[in-house]
């Protein structure tokens, strides 16, 4: 069973009891709407639905608000929506949380109430962006799609602004397990955002992460490639499968994204209506541009995973109709079917004692006072 908080999107409870009763006629599944069961009663009657065996309510009497301060959220909202859908999964009555709400309280609540997993210093938020098939993927595709994609996984996309070494490493490599669980690849290859492919390049911070991501991708067991440091140019192009970044530049990186794709649909569009000729040639390539579209589009992936906590968590966009919500939930039951919690907890033990004891080379960086420099800097200087 899914829970849903249904009162905390920027339009809430139209789009969440909309996905969430599309949700139930497509699929196999239940959700259970948390929030005011007046209100969300009378949803189910506009949306031409009603309670039933597959989709219920379970009544909350307070909404944790967009600008509501995370922690008092949490401690003084006992009996919101968010909470409400919390409990559900720490009783183990529920097998997820999905929310459009408050993102700052979704975590509170997440790490609170959850927990982390053992060997997660701090959660991160995977995004997925549609990116082009490199030239082997699409031999291998046979895809009939207009426009075959595929995919690329960033995190953290916002959770930690501030993050030390390990916890840089640890998005890398839950990343990287999300996409081998998730989209199936066997070894994904993982790069570390940096402003240049040079090892030199970066900071002291992105030096010591990539040692560590170096030294985890030589564990047999790690499952992943580590290609090493990544630029933003390279991000789709279609080479790599997962990105590891602190959540400030994550985000960055996701709203110039967002604000990119918008554009160039935008520009494309006035080009193909400025003449009578354009027009013409317009109707010709629609379908291409119709799946492109569809393929860049937010409410198509519905959510984020917030991977490294001990239960189900997928945060939405504000802002989310109900296609996105209703793709969320059915993402969220999809995921809570393929273990991804125990299989995510299993992949970070594995790596264990990268976590509990800095690496060897930022030992040694630490001990001579250089904070991290390579040696090759080192000796130049």
């Amino acid at each position: 069973m899914i829970a849903v908080d249904a009162m905390g999107g920027d339009h809430a409870p139209a789009p969440e009891v909309a996905g969430a009763a599309a949700a139930v006629r497509e699929g196999d599944l239940r959700v259970v709407l948390c929030g005011d069961r007046d209100v969300l009663r009378a949803e189910l009657a506009r949306a031409g639905s009603g309670e039933s065996e597959r989709l219920t309510i379970r009544h909350a009497t307070e909404v944790v608000g967009m600008h509501d301060h995370p922690g008092r959220a949490f401690r003084q909202k006992r009996d919101s929506s968010l909470r409400v859908a919390f409990d559900l999964v720490r009783a183990g009555e529920a097998h997820a949380v999905v929310s459009a709400g408050n993102s700052g309280a979704v975590l509170s609540h997440a790490l609170f109430l959850l927990k982390r997993l053992p060997d997660v210093e701090r959660p991160g938020i995977v995004t997925v962006f549609p990116r082009p098939l490199s030239e082997t993927e699409r031999a291998a595709s046979g895809s009939a799609e207009p426009v075959p994609m595929g995919t690329l996984v960033l995190c953290d996309m916002g959770a930690n602004v501030e993050v030390k070494p390990t916890m840089l490493a640890q998005f890398g490599v839950l990343g990287a397990h999300y996409d081998r669980i998730v989209h199936g690849h066997t070894r994904p290859r993982v790069g570390l955002l940096s402003n240049g492919s040079e090892h030199t390049k970066g900071t002291e911070l992105t030096r010591a992460a990539h040692e560590i991501l170096r030294q985890a991708a030589e564990n047999p067991d790690a499952q992943f490639e580590y290609v090493g440091y990544v630029e933003g140019s390279e991000l789709f192009r279609g080479d790599i499968d997962v990105v590891a970044t602190d959540g400030f530049t994550g985000n960055v990186v996701l709203k110039v994204s967002e604000g990119v794709s918008q554009t160039v649909l935008r520009m494309v569009k006035a080009a193909l209506t400025s003449t009578v000729r354009a027009k013409l040639g317009a109707a010709l390539v629609k379908p291409a541009l119709m799946a492109l579209r569809q393929s860049i589009d937010y409410s198509e992936a519905g959510g984020a995973v917030l991977a490294g906590v001990d239960g189900l968590v997928v945060i939405c966009h504000g802002r989310s109709d109900a296609t996105a919500m209703k793709n969320a939930i059915k993402a969220a039951d999809e995921d809570a079917r393929a273990g991804l919690v125990d299989q995510l907890a299993r992949a970070m033990k594995r790596h264990h004692g990268l976590w509990v004891e800095p690496p060897a080379a930022e030992k040694a960086a630490a001990e001579s006072g250089q904070g991290g420099q390579p040696a090759s800097d080192r000796t130049s200087s």
